[in-house]
């Protein structure tokens, strides 16, 4: 198993930074507000002597008693005791803080190892700045920038020392490790291939986390009764029946209007980073509060991507049996151009409904990574075209010769023809529901795409310069028989 580095301190330490700094990445949202990070954020070390696995963490408030700051302990104490060895950080230009003996105290008890690293020390002198942390009683304070990069690889490689040297048994050189090692991410690349990737997106407060960790069978992400409480989209691996998953979950998306902190701005950013980088995506709404203006924006933003999707209808366990019939009438009518995609009625907090739902994912996925062979599609437009042609446009039909298919996720319908670009919204409308219908690509969006195939019999312009220099040679030709022929006629008659 890879060795696992945790990042603990207190807020606006600079954890984010260390943690893009040590994935070589911009996973994790960096702004100087303290609190930003509210959730345990996985990713994979690069650029040192072997692999490992860094866990970034909120603000550590050991001693926070109700609120979200008592939900941000208890993820950062879960963290804790998944480390292999936890990097304390805190801030050099800040100095000591009473909290910082607290969270001391509170990593002496977990027993892990722990290095001490004193942040934010470019261009100050490091000696004089790390004294202080000698009070905390944690071993040799080891000065960094996790900003710009200054001794950030040495803390590391410190890191993976120390858990080497707790490791039992491992007796195999380090080149035999790094072997293994590089033949086990091979194979993880390989696997990571064919495993979709899912968005649980949505509005705010409408039970995007609850789902998580209903799908996940424990409090993974925080799942708080206040909008906004996740911020940053966080992925998560799942094993369900055999089958892998990983769950992205994100921010949720307010209308612009309402967009206020710059904070909330980045998170609706990564939000629909997510999505972009999904497979499938899961648009969680609220059945009590019904459909909203911005539901349907957002379904448009999934439909505009081309990400596979499935609607879980949340809460539906504490709407009145009266009211269920309308809002299912309301949900047909807002999102009607969603008609290709399934809806669940599940409880998120009941854990009602989500077999079906992850059955939904599983064939919305199949359909948008599907292959479409390039002699059915063809099979399929010429019958598609003998039941309904083209309208006439401008006096002319157009002509559909053949299609094959052009991308996946979403899968994309290539047609090769003449004059289609007379060819009317409408009938593209239906040359996708005939396909949609003979592939069954449920839950995924369909694109088709016109070729305006060359006329044939239309020489493209670099040929006909070739043929006029045709035609000069052959007068040449012509010309010099008629004067090769004038000497033999000159020559027969001196005869």
């Amino acid at each position: 198993m890879l060795p696992t580095i945790v990042l603990v301190g207190r807020p606006n330490v600079g954890k984010s930074t260390l943690f893009n700094r040590m994935t070589k990445s911009r996973d994790a949202l960096v702004a100087d507000l303290p609190g930003l990070t509210r959730d345990r954020h996985y990713g994979r070390g690069i650029g040192a002597s072997e692999s490992y696995l860094v866990i970034d963490t909120g603000g550590f408030e050991p001693l926070a008693e109700s609120g979200i700051l008592k939900e941000m302990a208890k993820q950062t104490l879960l963290a804790i005791d998944e480390a292999d060895v936890v990097i304390f950080l805190v801030d050099g230009r800040a100095g000591l803080t009473p909290q910082e003996f607290t969270i001391a105290d509170t990593l002496r008890r977990a027993q892990r190892p722990v290095l001490l690293a004193v942040n934010k020390t470019e261009g100050m002198n490091r000696a004089v700045v790390s004294a202080d942390f000698f009070e905390l009683g944690l071993g040799e304070p080891l000065s960094i920038s996790s900003a710009h990069g200054e001794g950030v690889k040495d803390l590391v490689e410190l890191a993976l020392d120390e858990h080497n040297k707790k490791t039992v048994g491992a007796n195999n050189p380090p080149e035999d490790d790094d072997a293994n090692e590089a033949a086990q991410n091979k194979a993880r690349s390989d696997a990571s291939q064919r495993t979709p990737r899912i968005a649980i997106v949505g509005r705010p407060n409408v039970g995007k986390s609850t789902l998580v960790n209903a799908l996940l069978g424990e409090e993974r992400v925080i799942a708080f009764d206040e909008p906004g409480t996740t911020r940053d989209s966080i992925e998560i691996e799942l094993e369900k029946d055999g089958k892998k998953y990983t769950i992205i979950d994100t921010a949720g998306v307010r209308k612009k209007g309402r967009v206020f902190e710059a904070i909330e701005k980045f998170s609706v950013v990564k939000t629909m980073q997510a999505i972009e980088d999904a497979n499938v995506a899961i648009l969680v709404v609220d059945a009590q509060e019904g459909i909203t203006e911005q539901d349907a924006h957002v379904a448009a933003y999934i439909l505009d991507a081309g990400r596979a999707l499935v609607v879980a209808v949340n809460k539906w366990d504490g709407l009145p049996e009266n009211e269920r019939e309308f809002i299912k009438n309301e949900i047909d009518r807002k999102l009607i151009f969603l008609d290709w995609a399934k809806f669940h009625y599940i409880s998120a907090l009941r854990k009602k409904g989500l077999p079906e739902l992850l059955t939904s994912v599983d064939g919305a996925f199949k359909a948008a990574m599907a292959n479409l062979a390039t002699p059915q599609l063809t099979r399929v437009l010429i019958d598609a075209v003998a039941q309904h042609q083209p309208p006439i446009s401008r006096g002319t039909r157009p002509k559909l010769r053949y299609a094959h298919q052009g991308g996946q996720n979403p899968p994309i319908v290539v047609i090769h023809g003449s004059h289609v670009d007379d060819i009317k919204d409408s009938y593209k409308r239906y040359l996708e529901g005939v396909f949609r219908k003979t592939f069954q690509l449920v839950g995924t969006p369909l694109r088709v795409q016109f070729n305006q195939g060359a006329n044939p019999f239309a020489e493209p312009e670099g040929k006909r310069k070739a043929g006029e220099g045709i035609v000069s040679m052959r007068r040449r030709k012509t010309a010099q028989r008629a004067e090769l022929k004038a000497k033999k006629d000159e020559e027969n008659k001196k005869r």
